[in-house]
Order: structure tokens, then C-alpha cells, then sequence
């Protein structure tokens, strides 16, 4: 009985852990993107292209390149 009272604070322990973690990955990973999207508007999109669209000549652009 008791080893199935750890095994139980165990998986609820892991739980929030993994719960945790993911928030902090989304919020990191989220807040990544806004800048990279904010840099490649301001600094490299064409004008009337969308940020998308200059994500994408620019990855093709590289891969012409290797």
C-alpha cells in the first residue's frame, strides 16, 4: 500500500513537472517567433511582400545556394 502511495505522488509530481515545462517551452518558443517575425519585417521583407512570403524566398534563396 504504501509503494502505491509514491508511485501515485510520483505521476502526480511528474505531472506538474512535465505541466511546467511545456508552459516554459511554449511561452520561450512563442516569444522566439514574435522576434524573428518582427526582425524579418523590418528588415527583410519587400515592399507589399508578407512576412511569410520573405520567409520563403528567403529559405529558397538558401537552398539555391548549397
Amino acid at each position: 500500500m504504501a509503494k502505491s502511495k509514491l508511485v501515485e505522488v510520483n505521476k502526480k509530481i511528474e505531472e506538474k513537472v512535465v505541466g511546467t515545462y511545456k508552459a516554459i517551452e511554449n511561452g520561450v518558443t512563442g516569444t522566439y517567433k514574435k522576434i524573428e517575425d518582427k526582425f524579418v519585417d523590418s528588415f527583410l521583407t519587400k515592399d507589399g511582400e508578407t512576412i511569410e512570403e520573405a520567409k520563403t524566398r528567403i529559405k529558397e534563396n538558401i537552398q539555391s545556394n548549397k
